[in-house]
C-alpha cells in the first residue's frame, strides 16, 4: 500500500486543540489496528504536526484524513501528500 503524509498547521488556541487530542489518539489507534500503520506526532519547534499512514489509494487517504477529529473539529489546516518511498 502507498504511504501518505498529512502535514498539519494548528489554527486554534492550544486549550481548544488539547480538548480533541484524546479523540485524535484514539482515532489513530484504530487506524493502527485496521492495518494502516499510522504514526502521528507534532513539531516541537513550531505549531503543527504530521500523520504518516498507509492507504490503498488517495481517495481512501482523503477519507481517513476527513475522519480525524482534529480535522472534523477544525483544529488544523492540512496538506496531504503521497510519499513515494525510494529506499527502505
Amino acid at each position: 500500500m502507498p504511504w501518505f503524509v498529512k502535514i498539519e498547521t494548528g489554527i486554534v488556541d492550544k486549550a481548544i486543540f488539547d480538548q480533541f487530542v484524546p479523540a485524535h489518539k484514539e482515532y489513530v489507534q484504530g487506524l493502527i489496528q485496521a492495518g494502516y500503520q499510522a504514526k502521528t506526532g507534532y513539531w516541537r519547534e513550531r505549531g503543527g504536526g504530521m500523520m504518516l499512514f498507509q492507504a490503498p489509494d488517495r481517495q481512501t487517504a482523503e477519507q481517513i484524513v476527513q475522519q480525524d477529529p482534529l480535522i472534523r473539529h477544525r483544529c488544523v489546516d492540512y496538506v496531504l501528500h503521497e510519499w513515494c518511498v525510494v529506499m527502505e
